[in-house]
């Protein structure tokens, strides 16, 4: 066994937690029940790794099967990750994106040395994992991208490496491996994948409720001699906030987005008198929303005050903007190979 391979099979066991190395080394097949028991996995963990290396030279193990064991390691703690929202599209020319003027077309795919690994789970989710290289370097395996593809669908969830310059490489890559046409970005990024499935598969709904919601309980208790009408309006004020609320983000949990960006296009108002504005040119700006839980805190803005409710819809359909912004643009023939919803 390459003595590359053993120092990243090292490197992987140390980064998993104790208590779950026997668990992963068996989601990993690669080594034998019997050769798992020989394990101490109550020693140090450095201890444990150099073990594993020693079973792995038995077996002769490859950066390929390495890779599959990082692969479930990252599957485990996806949120580790940043995550991003790729939509593609079968319409359209077939073009090539981002590629440096310098590097011809047609020999893109010879430039560089990659080691990709494939691993299919039980939701249809296509696990790949590719590791980059150059033309003279072999492919770095501590600084990975991975792409999460759900067959059926035109989305995919890419993780990408630090090395920046390959991303526009993965797409066409992407392209070409499943006969789509064209590939964008959404706009909407999280550590949180499952998240990032239940906002663009749509498994996450708002819920638009027709019956009175039950009076809040608890809050700040009002004094003995407070005008009864302005307590009863104070009620009835949280009450509506909270219906609103309800049907704007419904009951349950929001989906943890840390990321959202859309383009607005607005024209401007003002009094004719004036001739503020000598051309009428709609106003164009890049909107850009950032937080730890970005859902749950435009949720809870309207009951802490700080907005009126209900929310705006350029708020509240956060979501939903990227898609929509793209679908507007193609309408208007501004993107003829703009993606689009299936």
């Amino acid at each position: 066994m390459d003595e590359t391979v053993a120092e990243y099979i090292r490197r992987t066991v140390l980064k998993i937690p104790k208590d779950e190395v026997k668990m992963m080394l068996q989601k990993w097949g690669f080594l034998s029940e019997a050769q798992l028991q020989t394990l101490n996995f109550h020693q140090i963990k450095d201890n444990i790794s150099q073990e594993v290396v020693q079973l792995c030279e038995e077996n002769s193990a490859d950066i390929k099967q390495a890779a599959v064991l990082d692969i479930i390691y990252n599957h485990i703690y996806q949120n580790k990750r940043m995550w991003s929202v790729y939509q593609m599209k079968k319409s359209g020319k077939i073009k090539c994106l981002w590629i440096p003027k310098c590097v011809g077309k047609s020999k893109l795919f010879y430039f560089y040395q990659v080691t990709i690994t494939f691993k299919e789970y039980e939701d249809n989710a296509i696990w790949i994992r590719v590791a980059w290289g150059t033309p003279h370097k072999k492919p770095n395996q501590y600084k990975p991208s991975y792409v999460v593809y759900h067959s059926q669908t035109p989305y995919v969830f890419i993780s990408s490496s630090v090395l920046k310059s390959t991303l526009p490489l993965l797409c066409q890559a992407l392209l070409v491996a499943s006969n789509y046409h064209d590939i964008r970005e959404m706009e909407l990024r999280s550590h949180s994948l499952n998240s990032l499935k239940d906002i663009v598969f749509k498994r996450y709904s708002q819920n638009f409720q027709t019956d009175t919601p039950k009076p809040l309980q608890g809050g700040n208790v009002e004094p003995e001699n407070a005008d009864i009408r302005i307590v009863e309006e104070n009620r009835s004020e949280k009450e509506r906030i909270h219906r609103l609320n309800q049907e704007v983000f419904g009951s349950g949990p929001q989906p943890k987005l840390e990321f959202a960006q859309y383009r607005l296009e607005t024209m401007f108002k003002s009094d004719p008198k004036m001739d503020v504005l000598d051309k009428k040119e709609p106003f164009r700006c890049l909107v850009k929303f950032s937080s730890p839980h970005l859902l749950e805190s435009l949720k809870s803005l309207a009951p802490a005050g700080m907005a009126d409710a209900p929310l705006s819809p350029l708020l509240t359909c956060i979501p939903h903007k990227a898609r929509n912004y793209f679908k507007i643009r193609e309408k208007k023939g501004l993107y003829p190979e703009s993606f689009v919803s299936p």
